[in-house]
């Protein structure tokens, strides 16, 4: 498809399918063809201010489209995907990738057998932060992260877990890059009758430890990482773009008080993750570039998701059942 402009769709233009046809409409080598939505009126509310045409169901216009973003509801991935791929689109998913492994595994074989393009959209990946650590980031051994938000009803049908944690999840796997051996997690439901805070320890092979906090019912946003190898101490702050690497090695920027610690500090102007997001599944498409996010990448971070949130529903469950038992856990 090099040189050739690029029929687009999304489909699904909630809250953030929104935002996925704004950056198709402003993208110099895709025209726009159309939006879908099952609300009728939100479909045209959309096309009206990005310049398209409403659909109420993707069959209408399959052949008429390339390439699709999908950020339908997280049950519906797999069907809405499968038909997308089966009619020949390459396809942006959002995360979670799916609901279980099982699909996963189908789109990824399908996407496989037919030569298309799969990305999942991991959008933190394209964090100005993130990308910095390339050059930086050698073999963690203790990673911790902290991603803490205000409550919404919007993405409450999945549990924290899966709605914020998976971010970081996959940001670790790509760090870390060595299978994991044990995950110890704990959470509780607050607000939504499912996990909105929990945490996890991720135990990887090469010893690497990564402590792992996500809220969705915090009054202070914030979204943190520090990681610590041989040779450096790496913190990142998301929200305020700024990240500081303190080394053994002596430095021009000594820190009073540290002898041999340096301190680098480096900031990093506002940028559009999901346009260069978008830019990048393009690039995917037409020109062969390899994906940033691939649907292999999306199940490795959706089976950590999964077996985190299993364990942590044993625990609930184990907890409600002793406090049947004995309601009073401080007798006397």
């Amino acid at each position: 498809m090099a040189g050739k402009r690029i029929r687009a769709a999304v489909i699904g233009v909630g809250y953030l399918g929104r935002f996925h046809a704004q950056k198709y409409q402003q993208h110099s080598g895709v025209d726009l063809v159309g939006v879908v939505d099952s609300n009728a009126e939100r479909a045209k509310e959309v096309a009206a201010e990005v310049g398209t045409q409403a659909y109420s169901s993707y069959a209408d216009l399959q052949d008429k489209v390339d390439i699709v973003s999908i950020a339908v509801p997280t049950h519906l991935h797999h069907a809405v995907a499968r038909q997308c791929l089966q009619a020949g689109c390459h396809i942006l998913l959002e995360k979670p990738v799916t609901k279980t492994l099982a699909e996963a595994d189908e789109l990824i074989k399908l996407a496989d057998e037919r030569g298309l393009v799969f990305q999942v959209g991991h959008l933190e990946r394209f964090n100005p932060a993130v990308l910095a650590l390339k050059g930086v980031l050698k073999e963690p051994m203790f990673i911790e992260s902290h991603r803490m938000a205000a409550f919404k009803t919007r993405g409450t049908d999945i549990n924290v877990v899966l709605d914020l944690m998976i971010h970081d999840i996959d940001i670790l796997l790509s760090m870390v890059g060595y299978p994991l051996k044990t995950i110890t997690p704990i959470g509780v439901p607050v607000l939504s009758g499912k996990i909105d805070i929990a945490n996890a320890r991720l135990q990887f092979a090469n010893g690497c430890v990564a402590d792992v906090t996500a809220s969705r019912v915090s009054l202070t946003p914030m979204r943190k990482i520090r990681i610590f190898q041989q040779d450096a101490y790496i913190s990142i702050d998301y929200l305020k773009r700024k990240i500081a690497i303190f080394r053994k090695n002596p430095g021009s920027n000594m820190i009073p008080g540290l002898p041999n610690i340096s301190l680098e500090e480096r900031s990093f102007e506002q940028r559009d993750a999901l346009k260069d997001e978008i830019d990048s599944f393009v690039a995917s498409v037409c020109n062969g570039t390899p994906q940033v996010v691939t649907g292999e990448d999306g199940r490795r971070a959706l089976a950590v998701a999964l077996e985190i949130s299993s364990k942590i529903r044993q625990v609930v469950k184990e907890y409600e059942k002793r406090q049947l038992i004995d309601p009073d856990p401080f007798p006397g």
